[in-house]
Formats: structure tokens, C-alpha cells, sequence
């Protein structure tokens, strides 16, 4: 038995359970994605109408994560695939555990040539990332779009999606949907109480105590996930101090953490705490309890992104009419104005550099990246993807036309953080853990920036993690 025989057999066993030790440790010393030969054994001849150089009767794997989206976007994709190339196989499947199901192709190096690497059993991507086990995406950016004439796939994609996407200078995970972050609200249930909106953070305080004062919880969030509480805490100390407080966290910077505007952010959000404007029992509820909890009234905000909508849709009201508003001011002194949002895209997919059918990867991506594949995901799954324009001409529920509303208002003034997608184990177990405690009412704001940091000062420290550098 030769060692990737034992490896593959070890993995499928369970027994390499870290993603960026075990399994990749074997993708690097079987001849990692530099190798050019590892480009794909299905080679066809470039033209102007194949510039990806796609072998047409190459069969083509996808395997989707099948989480809130679900998997008939992607069996449409496929179909779009399927009617350029005819002679094409496709094989798809779709699973809830990519990485239990995914790790042992990686270790012996049969990967498929799509992966929706996504949920809480993803693969990690700094592990994956600094193995070279992925294949670089920068030739699709630089290919014409299937259906935009004039423009090259870069030229299509919404701000912000190759960046989230790009490790050291390299494009390598097309990250699809285009997700909206911020506080959301039922726009009946305030024009029923006659509740506005507040855009300053001390009318928002003076607002929980109005709903407090009726009965309904002014609050509510998903305990057994509370890193969903830190997007509008980073948010509001981001609008206070400007993307540089990001860009401090996202490089790893010493107290980072401890800014001046995350003190006065964090000071401000234990005020919620401390005031018991979180409904009741909240930490022991998922995303889920929570999210239809504040659907059936018991709670009037949630912090989420705008896959909310699709997601509650079985067990939303009709006429609940859902709203995200964008995080309130803390004072005239910040930076970004109130309209300011969070915006990003999310949903990540790859191909692995080992896969066999490299090049009819990147054609999918860019069937995925058509007008006709946007928009056809948008009707599907009320999600914006990445792509400019891929809503118009087309009804969108309530919810995601305020995200729409809300993108166009944010303008050039969005901003974004990508210390998660740099290091998984920061944001998903670190900061969640401190998030818990701080939302539950155990620790102060101080004591709370103190773990994050700690948290951030460990991975820095450990060599064992690459580190990435984001430019301003």
C-alpha cells in the first residue's frame, strides 16, 4: 500500500480531522496546485467562442452545498452548462457536509471540478488556500461575458466580490450571492404601532424602551450563534472610525480590538444588555428559533444577513413586509453616514486545483456569472447574486427590494470586513464565544474586546496559520 493509499484510507476513517493539518498535508507533497501540470487532464482548444479552452465532451462533477439555497439554482446552471457543451456529462450532488464528504477526495487527489464550499462543515480555506489546492481564478475574470457583450466577467461582478475572493494578490474563491448585512424589522408591525425607524443611536435607545413598554422584546438574536450580534457592533464602530478600524482587525494589528472606536461601540451595544432588551431566553435559541420568534412579534429587531428572507419564508406572516435598515449613528462625529451598510459577497464556491476538468470549472463559473444565470438564481432563491444588474425586470419580494433600496443608498460608502474568510477558527469560534458572553449579560464591553483580542493575538502568533495581508 504507497502513502496516498494510506491517507486516503486514514481520511475516509476520520482520522485526519483538521482540514488545514491532516488533509492538505496530503494534497501538498502529491504535487501541489503550482504544478502546472495540475491545470486538468481535460484540455480542449481555445477560440473566441470557447475562451477558457473547454474540451466539450469533458465530463464536468458539482457538488453543492445544500443549506438555505437549496440545490435547483444549481441544477439549472448545469442545464445552461449542458447546453453549450451536449457532449458533456454532469454529474451533481449535494451534500450538508462538504467537508466529511469532500476530505478524503482532497487527500488523494480526485476532487471534483465544482466545489460549493460552504456551511459549518466547509472546508477550511486558509488550509486550503496556503496548500495550493485551489486553482487561480484570474483567467475567468479576464474572459468575455457569456451574455454581457463588451465586458469581460470582471467588468460584470458587484464591488467587493474579487477582493473577498483574492488571498495574496490571488482571485481563488468565487464567493456567488451578494449579501446585504444589517438590523432588520417588520415594516407593518411599526406602522401599526406608529414606530419609526431610528437612524441616531440615542433615539434607538429611546425607541427599545417604547417597544420594551409595549410588551414586545425590543430585541432578539441567536444565542447558539452570537458572533451574529458582532456584524452590527463592528458596524457601528466601522461608521464611527472609518474602514481603517477593518482594515486593523482583518491584518491582525496589535489591539486591533481595542480601537477607541470599538470601546465606544461596544459601550454603546451593552446598553441593550444591561437594560434587558433582549427577549427573554435568547441565548439558548438558534438562528432559526430566533429568526421566527421575531417573525411571530415576540421581538421588533435581529441582526442578519439578507438571506433572511428566503430562509424564514414557510413561517413569515403575510404582510410582515421585512426590512433591513443599516446600523443607527452613534453621533455627527462618524465618518460613514448613516446610509453607510455592509455589503459582501458570500456563498463561496472553488475549483480544486487537482480537479480534472479545470478549465470546464471556470466555464461554469461563468455560466453561473451570465445574465441568464443571475437572474435565474435571483427568481429562485430571492438572494442577489454578484452580478450587476441581474435584478432588473424582475418582482422582488419585499424584503430583498429593501436591500436593493439599501445597497443604492449605501453607494461608494459601503464597507466590509474579511478577517473571517482569512481565519475561520477567529471569527467561528473566538469571537463567538466571546460574543456569547457578552450578549448573555456575563462580561463587560471591556472584558469582551480583551477575548477578541486574545483570540486575534493567537492566531497571530501561530505559526501553523498563514497570514494574509489586506491593502487599504
Amino acid at each position: 500500500m504507497n502513502r496516498r493509499e494510506i491517507l486516503r484510507r486514514s481520511a475516509a476513517a476520520g482520522l485526519l480531522a483538521t482540514p488545514a493539518a491532516g488533509l492538505l498535508a496530503g494534497c501538498a507533497t502529491s504535487g501541489g496546485g503550482d504544478d502546472k501540470g495540475d491545470a486538468g487532464a481535460y484540455k480542449g482548444t481555445k477560440s473566441e467562442q470557447n475562451p477558457l479552452g473547454v474540451k466539450e465532451d469533458a465530463p464536468l462533477e458539482v457538488v453543492i452545498f445544500n443549506g438555505g439555497f437549496g440545490e435547483e439554482y444549481a441544477k439549472a446552471h448545469e442545464a445552461m452548462y449542458k447546453e453549450k457543451y451536449p457532449k458533456a456529462e454532469i454529474k451533481h450532488s449535494a451534500t450538508a457536509e462538504i467537508s466529511k464528504t469532500l476530505q478524503p477526495r482532497f487527500v488523494d487527489g480526485s476532487p471534483p471540478d465544482v466545489v460549493n464550499n460552504s456551511g459549518a462543515g466547509q472546508i477550511d480555506f486558509n488550509g486550503l488556500v496556503s496548500q495550493n489546492a485551489i486553482a487561480d481564478l484570474g483567467e475567468l475574470l479576464a474572459a468575455p461575458s457569456l451574455d454581457t457583450p463588451g465586458k469581460t466577467v470582471k467588468d460584470t461582478l458587484l464591488p467587493g466580490t474579487v477582493e473577498v475572493g483574492s488571498y495574496d494578490g490571488k482571485f481563488l474563491v468565487l464567493n456567488y450571492t451578494y449579501t446585504v448585512y444589517g438590523i432588520w424589522h417588520s415594516t407593518k408591525l411599526f406602522a401599526d404601532r406608529g414606530w419609526t425607524y431610528a437612524k441616531t443611536w440615542d433615539d434607538h435607545i429611546a425607541l427599545c424602551r417604547q417597544i420594551k413598554a409595549a410588551g414586545i422584546a425590543p430585541w432578539t438574536y441567536a444565542g447558539v450563534h452570537p458572533r451574529y450580534m458582532s456584524w452590527p457592533l463592528i458596524s457601528t464602530a466601522i461608521k464611527l472610525g472609518g474602514p481603517s478600524v477593518a482594515l486593523a482587525i482583518d491584518n491582525l494589528e496589535p489591539n486591533a480590538w481595542k480601537s477607541d472606536a470599538m470601546k465606544t461601540a461596544a459601550d454603546a451595544w451593552y446598553q441593550i444588555v444591561k437594560d434587558k432588551f433582549i427577549l427573554a431566553g435568547s441565548p439558548g435559541l438558534d438562528h432559526k428559533q430566533s429568526q421566527t420568534a421575531w417573525c411571530q412579534g415576540k421581538a421588533a429587531f435581529i441582526s442578519c444577513g439578507s438571506w433572511l428572507e428566503s430562509e424564514q419564508k414557510d413561517v413569515t406572516p403575510a404582510g410582515f413586509n421585512m426590512t433591513v435598515a443599516p446600523t443607527p449613528s452613534l453621533g455627527s462625529g462618524d465618518k460613514l453616514p448613516f446610509e453607510a451598510i455592509r455589503g459582501t459577497a458570500g456563498e463561496p464556491f472553488m475549483v480544486p486545483a487537482k480537479a480534472k476538468n479545470v478549465a470546464g470549472g471556470l466555464e461554469y463559473f461563468r455560466t453561473m456569472l451570465s445574465r441568464k444565470g443571475a437572474q435565474d438564481f435571483t427568481k429562485k432563491v430571492a438572494s442577489l447574486p454578484v452580478v450587476a444588474g441581474a435584478t432588473e425586470g424582475i418582482d422582488l419580494p419585499y424584503g430583498l427590494g429593501t436591500v436593493v433600496k439599501a445597497l443604492d443608498a449605501s453607494g461608494s460608502n459601503g464597507f466590509n470586513w474579511v478577517y473571517n474568510n482569512y481565519y475561520r477558527k477567529l471569527e467561528r469560534n473566538l469571537v463567538d464565544a466571546a460574543c456569547g458572553e457578552f450578549f448573555s449579560g456575563r462580561i463587560s464591553p471591556a472584558e469582551f474586546l480583551d477575548q477578541c483580542q486574545k483570540g486575534a493575538d493567537s492566531i497571530a502568533q501561530d505559526s501553523s496559520v498563514k497570514k494574509y495581508k489586506r491593502a487599504a
